[in-house]
């Protein structure tokens, strides 16, 4: 049976939404949006009525793409003022029987009693071991036998004004948020995997106006800082040297710079559009060494960082956001971080592009924590999924309708 599950992400730029479905253990994109967004900045609502009219011009288009109407969703949480603790719970296991999901959400609800402040919201209870009677670190203690259980549990929190802005926009859009999560702990969902989580590493996150640097260990985050700076500095650059709007800034970042300008051309030119509407040509290389220069800064505040959030050896480190998708981009890392750097590498088909990152990590995360607890939840209605269905395989139809014409034609 397949699960069907939604994210979104309120970006200061744009809004992501994701529609995935999880068939065995691969994740399918149904559909995606990326929508322009107002009234947000650094992941915090400052305009309700322009957040909520985004959400909503977000939501009518993927709903109108999908043809069906989403209602529920994982919401991102900037990591602002967060807390995080860690604590013990525990409870008896009845007639030593075998250790059910059940088991599993009442000792994580046990480790929560009195440790929320009353001006906290908790946002995640991550497990870092079990422990079943005598023997522990235990990852998943479900189908075990035992009298006891324990769990030593991560907790993070953060103030309630916050979230409940969040939530509130995103109710008064239509959206009933089921869960929450860090974009930080998303990121890291993204690119988990066994070898990451038995390691100390780093996700470097570049938004639009802001970067996040946060530490893990052994795929636990434990500590997180915010840098005023992002891709939005790499557009003002642009524009203040050579006086081009906002939008044709954005664009020639996007497309045409190469970060590292060590591999740009200088024969290669583009012409662009100045404010005054006269036209000039651009060189690459040039434009090249204004980009590269304000990603190394941000990525060099990035490393002083780091220094300073742990003494520990840092094994991985994994860039990510949409500016990482600039041409030459590693090599740029490479040179700031050591080939330790690499750039978030997303593979799911539909959605190959870093700015979905934070929005698809959610999605994982969800799963994982619903694949802890032994359960399943749909996040679209019967009927939706009935209909997604029906499309996919006209869709389906239609192709092979396709490869017969082209075959006879061939054949022919």
């Amino acid at each position: 049976m397949s699960c069907y599950y939604t994210g979104i992400e309120l970006g200061t730029d744009t809004i992501k939404i994701l529609v995935c479905s999880k068939v065995g253990n691969q994740f399918h994109v149904i559909g995606q949006v990326c929508e322009p967004s107002l009234g947000i900045k650094k992941g915090i609502v400052i305009d309700s009525k322009q957040a909520i009219s985004s959400i909503k011009k977000a939501l009518k288009k993927i709903n109108e793409m999908l043809q069906i109407k989403i209602t529920k969703a994982i919401a991102l949480i900037p990591p602002i003022n967060c807390r995080t603790d860690i604590v013990i719970g525990s409870c008896d296991i009845a007639d030593y029987q075998c250790i059910t999901g059940e088991d599993v959400t009442n000792v994580l609800k046990d480790s929560l009693v009195g440790q929320i402040q009353d001006d906290e919201e908790l946002i995640t209870a991550i497990p870092i071991s079990f422990k079943v009677d005598e023997e522990g670190n235990i990852k998943d203690p479900k189908g075990m036998a035992g009298k006891s259980l324990e769990a030593r549990v991560l907790i993070t929190t953060s103030p309630k004004d916050l979230v409940y802005k969040i939530l509130e926009v995103l109710k008064l859009s239509g959206l009933e948020a089921i869960d929450v999560c860090y974009s930080t702990t998303a990121d890291y969902y993204t690119s988990k995997n066994q070898n990451l989580d038995k390691l100390v590493g780093s996700i470097i996150n570049i938004g639009e106006d802001k970067t996040t640097i946060s530490i893990f260990n052994k795929g636990i985050m434990i500590k997180t800082k915010i840098l005023n700076v992002g891709s939005k500095n790499i557009d003002n650059d642009i524009t203040y040297i050579y006086k081009t709007p906002k939008k044709e800034s954005r664009n020639l970042k996007e497309n045409f710079v190469v970060a590292a300008s060590r591999y740009a051309d200088i024969n290669e030119v583009y012409d662009i559009n100045l404010k005054d509407g006269k036209s000039k040509q651009i060189n690459q290389l040039e434009i090249s060494k204004v980009v590269e220069a304000r990603c190394a800064e941000i990525l060099n505040l990035a490393k002083n960082e780091l220094k300073n959030l742990t003494k520990r050896e840092i094994r991985y480190i994994i860039v990510t956001g949409g500016v990482s998708e600039l041409a030459g981009f590693q090599y740029l890392i490479e040179d700031i971080f050591g080939i330790k750097a690499k750039v978030c590498n997303i593979t799911t088909m539909g959605i190959r592009h870093n700015k979905y990152s934070s929005v698809l990590g959610i999605i994982k995360y969800f799963d994982s924590k619903l694949s802890l607890r032994g359960k399943k939840i749909n996040m679209l209605s019967e009927t939706d999924i009935n209909n997604l269905i029906t499309i996919k395989e006209e869709k389906e139809n239609n192709t092979n309708i396709i490869n017969k014409v082209f075959g006879r034609f061939f054949e022919n």
